[in-house]
């Protein structure tokens, strides 16, 4: 299939919620649920450690872990390469993401005409639309994520 899609951003909003499955790094437990990170959301973290975006104990071992999203950190996504990019970073403390679910709150917009679409949901790994401006489908197809680990 022909990939239509120019560029798949997060909908505007500190609101977005980036859905993540994460292991304890003290005792490599893994929950198969996904929880979610919202820059919007903020908790205290104990011991006077300041805020993160997401704060869980650990069912295993009670290590308090956090993951915020770093400010400034999300950008689209081009498809000029087809290669994985960064479209956000996280701080992790305590854990480390393993999984991503996209879900819903994306925005697409259309290679060739610029036509915009929001509210793309990629619960599936897939979307597809109709672009009235070029009279054909444009769609998303086999989303895949990766995680990578950076300094500083």
């Amino acid at each position: 299939k022909q990939w239509y899609q120019r560029r798949v951003r997060v909908a505007e909003g500190e609101d977005f919620r980036w859905y993540i499955k994460a292991k304890c790094s003290s005792c490599g437990e893994e929950p198969q649920h996904f929880i979610y990170v919202a820059a919007d959301e903020s908790t205290e973290v104990k011991g006077g450690r300041g805020t993160a975006n997401l704060v869980v104990k650990c069912k295993m071992c009670n290590r308090e872990n956090s993951i915020s999203v770093v400010g400034g950190s999300v950008k689209a996504y081009t498809c000029e390469t087809g290669q994985f990019q960064s479209v956000v970073r996280f701080e992790c403390r305590g854990m480390e993401p393993t999984d991503f679910s996209p879900r819903t709150g994306w925005t697409a917009t259309a290679a060739d005409s610029g036509a915009l679409f929001t509210d793309v949901d990629l619960q599936e790994k897939e979307w597809c639309d109709y672009d009235e401006k070029e009279d054909r489908e444009v769609g998303i197809y086999e989303v895949k994520s990766s995680f990578k680990s950076v300094k500083g």
